[in-house]
């Protein structure tokens, strides 16, 4: 399995725009930090035909660790999620 680095989206859109190699690599930086700070701030991030990233907040809850079975409290944490549009699922799916 492959996988795509930060230096691959940069090369990509270089080569499919004819950008330099600078001003790809910002591009891509430009772009995921507008996520993280939206998804900091409490916004969701919606692309038309990809899907949402949006922060849930999972409360505290009981656990155990899997190698001892001893219980352990699992704290409270906000965590980041991305559901994908059908068009997308559809598109991985090859349909």
């Amino acid at each position: 399995m492959a996988t795509i680095t930060r230096n691959d989206f940069a090369n990509r859109l270089r080569e499919r725009f004819g950008l330099t190699t600078a001003d790809a690599y910002k591009l891509v930086d430009v772009v995921f930090d507008e996520i993280c700070e939206s998804l900091i701030n409490g916004e969701e991030v919606k692309f038309a035909g990809l899907g949402t990233f949006k922060i849930l907040e999972k409360n505290a809850r009981m656990g155990r660790n899997p190698k001892t079975g001893a219980s352990a409290v699992i704290s409270a944490r906000r965590v980041a999620s991305f559901r994908p549009s059908s068009e997308f699922r559809e598109r991985v799916a090859g349909k």
